[in-house]
């Protein structure tokens, strides 16, 4: 079993690198800092909010780009919401993907905002699977009685 001090390394250098590879932005960072002992809980639950709403967008988008007629406002308009979601969190990537999106439902771009839809599911499993992993550090942390370092 690996020790609070090796796991911490692990937290540091695996949370270090979802910044260096552009994952997240400053935005998780100051997320992070509304966490305090009354709410020592918080990242996780507006983390597992964005989940759960992502997962829903995601699907809605699905829905809309199938249709016969796609209506290019409701796209975009769930899109935007993602964009809104992922940048409260500091979800970089996926943020930028949205952008993206965004343009080829200006376009009216069907085959763009299907490809997008591809990237976008993408980078949304690369950030679940990732943030999941920093939960898991953190809580192994803690059960082995350490503090959670802090990320500048």
């Amino acid at each position: 079993m690996a020790t609070v001090g090796q796991l911490q390394k692990q937290f540091v250098d695996f949370s270090t690198s979802l910044y260096r590879e552009g994952f997240l932005d400053d935005q998780f960072i100051q997320l992070q800092k509304l966490q305090d002992e009354s709410n020592p809980d918080f990242v996780f639950e507006v983390v597992s909010l964005f989940f759960e709403d992502s997962e829903k967008l995601l699907n809605n988008l699905a829905i809309a780009l199938q249709q016969q007629v796609v209506d290019f406002k409701q796209v975009d308009a769930h899109v935007h919401q993602f964009k809104g979601s992922s940048s409260s969190i500091g979800a970089h990537r996926v943020k930028n993907m949205c952008v993206a999106f965004r343009n080829s439902c200006e376009e009216k771009n069907l085959d763009g905002c299907l490809r997008c839809l591809q990237q976008i599911n993408h980078e949304y499993c690369l950030i679940k699977n990732k943030l999941e992993t920093v939960f898991r550090l953190e809580r192994q942390i803690l059960e082995a009685g350490g503090t959670i370092p802090l990320i500048a």
